[in-house]
């Protein structure tokens, strides 16, 4: 899995530990299948993930303090992948960075803007401060 899917996977995986409970239904009650489709579909394609509110929940767990909002090395630590020079490059490759990915300053400024950018072309909510 690149870089960026396991970013993803990270934070999207996280929506079941924010999302609001699950009510049971009863046994007794019968839906047809056709029906319960037609009712779980718009609320799927209609899911976004709150990026912010899972970062913040991960970084109020952390024991570190991490400025996850402007560091692209404190986004992956808070995830818990790993941060070094040699990954971040990776990452900067999977995401088409074009500058010199020896200047690491400016290449982790454009991996953090767009690593939040991605994440809302994909289904996240992230505050358009991070974007």
């Amino acid at each position: 899995m690149s870089i960026f899917g396991k970013l993803m996977s990270k934070i999207f995986g996280r929506e079941e530990e924010v999302a609001a409970p699950v009510v049971p239904v009863p046994k007794a009650v019968s839906v047809p299948p056709a029906v319960a489709a037609a009712a779980t579909a718009p609320a799927a394609a209609t899911a976004v993930v709150d990026v912010e509110a899972i970062l913040e929940g991960l970084a109020a767990k952390n024991p570190q303090k991490l400025n996850w909002r402007t560091s692209i090395v404190d986004l992956m630590k808070l995830l818990g992948l790993d941060s070094s020079l040699a990954a971040r490059k990776e990452l900067a490759k999977e995401l088409n960075y074009t500058g010199n990915t020896n200047d690491s300053a400016s290449m982790n400024i454009w991996l953090h803007k767009q690593v939040m950018v991605k994440l809302a072309a994909n289904g996240g909510k992230v505050p358009d401060d991070l974007k």
